[in-house]
């Protein structure tokens, strides 16, 4: 069985169930689950958990992302983009100053109210199901932020601007909010998305080139270990003494790892620990009211 992370490239057309269907039957294993789902009309990179790299999903699904999106002004929709019925269209009498200034007003932290269609659930259903049954419900709005946004091409009614965005943020959602700052309305054209934290568009494979490397049995290469997503984090390394500590997955204290005693540790900070065989073994974070390193997720079956 492979363990591991693969970055898919997810083409138009395919839903992101589609893909993890398509690489059970691919990789020939059951165990397989994606993060940070794509609408099937999108595109992009989508991270794909193999084996008990699954346990990574909910972590993965935390990190920042990047899309490129091409946005359709004097239109809105249902769904928020071209896909939907329309609602209203309206001439767009806007200077480009003010479509740039609007654009850009969406960078940092900002209030978003999530479309009715997504996977998000009301008293226990999907929205997406109620509004397939005709029917609009109240939604809170939620903090996202907007890292960064780059105007790439004005060609009205298009505008085409990249994004890195913290998770939870819809931008189709985004799409439609310029639309209303604008008073012409938008919904979104077409939507890329290029990186999942560093994680990106270049290094990710097409599932015509995952198969044909599995046929060629060269997939091993580019499943990547899954100590390779905490490529970034610090390591940490349990003594011998404190071998069953980790290996249980309890807590850890300063005294359980080699680390700079003296050394201040931020609140939350996330390490990859390893074992006192030199095993990758869990992800670990700290707890500064506490004083210890509490278990995240442990990885007792993968060998380094």
């Amino acid at each position: 069985m492979y363990n591991g992370l693969i970055n898919i490239y997810k083409e138009p057309d395919f839903t992101s169930f589609d893909v993890v269907a398509i690489l059970r039957g691919i990789l020939k294993q059951k165990k397989i689950g994606h993060t940070g789902t794509l609408d099937p009309k999108a595109e992009g990179v989508l991270l794909v958990c193999l084996g008990d790299g699954t346990k990574l999903c909910e972590l993965l699904d935390n990190r920042d992302k990047e899309y490129v999106c091409k946005m359709l002004l004097g239109r809105t929709t249902d769904t928020e983009d071209t896909t939907g019925k329309i609602l209203s269209e309206k001439d767009i009498l806007n200077s480009k100053e003010e479509i740039i200034d609007a654009v850009m007003s969406m960078q940092g932290d900002i209030l978003q109210v999530p479309p009715m269609y997504s996977a998000l659930k009301k008293d226990g259903k999907k929205l997406y199901e109620l509004a397939r049954a005709g029917k609009e419900v109240e939604r809170e709005a939620r903090p996202v932020t907007i890292y960064n946004i780059e105007i790439l091409n004005i060609e009205l009614p298009y505008v085409t601007f990249k994004a890195s965005c913290s998770k939870g943020t819809y931008i189709r959602s985004l799409c439609r909010d310029i639309g209303e700052k604008l008073g012409c309305g938008a919904c979104m054209e077409h939507l890329k998305r290029t990186r999942v934290s560093y994680f990106t568009e270049e290094k990710s494979l097409k599932l015509s080139e995952v198969e044909k490397l599995a046929k060629e049995g060269q997939i091993d290469d580019y499943i990547l270990p899954v100590e390779a997503v905490f490529e970034k984090n610090e390591s940490l390394y349990v003594n011998e003494a404190s071998k069953r500590i980790v290996d249980n997955g309890n807590p850890l204290t300063r005294d359980n790892v080699s680390l700079d005693k003296e050394k201040a540790i931020k609140n939350g900070t996330v390490y990859k620990v390893y074992n006192a065989e030199g095993r990758f073994a869990a992800v670990y974070k700290y707890d500064k009211y506490k004083d210890l390193f509490m278990p995240l997720k442990m990885f007792p079956n993968i060998d380094s």
